[in-house]
């Protein structure tokens, strides 16, 4: 069975490295890395807020210890991210996935908050960009355009070796520039 990253990707899928195909294939996954997550001063209000929907991290940090771990369930991936900073203390950042058609998925933090995602590779990095928010009510999805909110995202992860690989999340605001960013390295830690 094609995992949703593979189905979004369609014929790219072949394009990218062992180690990317690894992270998004069908199945559980878990990884293990060091992230670093930063922000201006002023959004530290607007994070913790979000974190109250379940909606990115509201502390920064460097070589922050992360495990995420992904499984598939029907037409829907789980990722469960584990950050523990060096003084204890944990935060986990879930999130689901689903296809949203036309080579797209929508990210939800939230049952009724989502991020639409356009993922394609350029030589062999995987990059999204962000297309719009979503906010799900019942059936219906609403979109919101990504300027109104927290800016436009982009994510690019490059493999480093078989069993490594690079990813760096920005959100970045046309008007007050780069409002969040996490970067880590991972490692594939097993796949079944």
């Amino acid at each position: 069975m094609k995992s949703l990253m593979q189905q979004a990707l369609g014929a790219d899928w072949d394009r990218l490295p062992p180690v990317l195909q690894a992270h998004y294939r069908f199945g559980t996954t878990t990884e293990t890395g060091r992230m670093d997550i930063e922000y201006p001063r002023f959004m530290q209000p607007f994070l913790s807020l979000f974190r109250v929907f379940g909606a990115l991290v509201n502390r920064p940090g460097r070589q922050v210890a992360t495990v995420v771990e992904k499984r598939v369930v029907g037409e829907r991936q789980d990722w469960r991210r584990t950050i523990t900073y060096a003084d204890g203390r944990v935060i986990h950042f879930d999130s689901f996935w689903i296809p949203a058609g036309h080579g797209r998925l929508i990210e939800f933090v939230n049952p009724a908050l989502g991020l639409q995602m356009a993922p394609y590779v350029t030589g062999e990095r995987l990059h999204y960009r962000g297309v719009r928010f979503i906010v799900k009510l019942g059936a219906i999805q609403l979109p919101i355009p990504e300027w109104m909110v927290l800016g436009h995202t982009t994510i690019v992860e490059t493999a480093i070796d078989e069993s490594h690989f690079v990813m760096d999340f920005r959100l970045t605001h046309p008007l007050f520039g780069q409002l969040f960013r996490y970067s880590g390295q991972f490692g594939i830690a097993s796949n079944t």
